[in-house]
């Protein structure tokens, strides 16, 4: 038999009352972070503009920005990251009586909280102009519907409507809509392109009628049209894929240093608080 051991009022467990996270410390360390981070990346957006040119021959090339650009953005990472956490270790509530390993544990996660919040903080100060510019797109459009109520909202199954209403002989160019037939191209190439995929042979060769009807080319000069355009889409596809690829690693990249010198950086400032940093 093993009896039960009973606590009674009173007695002292060694366990401190103060508690274990310091949420003021955290709050602070997060703003700190998120507002150094704000300060900085507005310092590189004015350097990047700096050092780009549209002209060719001048300004940095494009890879070497690609790679600066993800290189600066584990550098600020690691400056407001640190500097968040440290300031989350060094104001957080003393522990008495707690173990120096438990200390250690509890200033690394008020680092990792600190910051988890300035990262949410940081998403949803960024989100707020998105999402006014979205708002203001939205009210815009519905706006530019209201006013031309004659014609007719495009939608999801435009690009069938289109193939059904197809003429077998293209109109020429005097007597098209432009309008419309820029419309209709636009949606088959949208359709077409969404998922990585290609024209249809029934649609390109449709393509190539009406490029040959609109500029008065011979229909092997725009099969040949066709084919350059058709492949510089791809292409220009292709490599906004593969930009948005590297953004994503360098930003994942980012976020991992963050959390590793903001753990670091309040592990030290808690020593420092504590006075225990030179025993380490």
């Amino acid at each position: 038999m093993i009896d039960a051991v009973v606590i009674q009022p009173g007695v002292d467990t060694g366990e401190p009352s103060v508690a274990g996270v310091s949420w003021a410390a955290v709050a602070a360390g997060g703003v700190a972070a998120c507002a150094v981070t704000l300060i900085v990346l507005a310092l590189g957006v004015g350097l990047g503009l700096s050092v780009v040119s549209p002209w060719g021959g001048a300004g940095v090339s494009g890879t070497t920005f690609k790679i600066g650009t993800g290189l600066y953005l584990i550098v600020v990472a690691m400056l407001a990251s640190s500097i968040g956490g440290y300031l989350a270790g060094r104001l957080r509530t003393r522990w008495v009586g707690v173990h120096n390993d438990e200390v250690y544990f509890r200033d690394t996660a008020h680092g990792f909280i600190a910051w988890a919040f300035g990262t949410i903080l940081g998403a949803v100060l960024l989100a707020t102009p998105v999402s006014g510019l979205i708002g203001a797109a939205t009210t815009g459009a519905a706006q530019g519907a209201a006013s031309s109520a004659t014609q007719q909202a495009s939608g999801p199954m435009d690009g069938y409507v289109d193939t059904l209403l197809r003429a077998d002989a293209p109109a020429s160019q005097n007597s098209a809509n432009p309008s419309d037939t820029r419309g209709e191209m636009s949606r088959l190439f949208a359709s077409s392109f969404r998922n990585g995929g290609d024209l249809k042979p029934a649609d390109r060769a449709y393509v190539s009628k009406v490029v040959a009807a609109r500029t008065g080319l011979s229909q092997a000069d725009a099969d040949k049209r066709v084919n350059e355009v058709v492949t510089q889409a791809k292409s220009d596809l292709d490599e906004a894929r593969k930009a948005a690829a590297h953004l994503a690693f360098w930003l994942t990249a980012s976020l991992l240093v963050g959390a590793f010198c903001a753990s670091l950086a309040a592990t030290e400032g808690g020593q420092l608080r504590d006075g225990t940093w030179r025993r380490r």
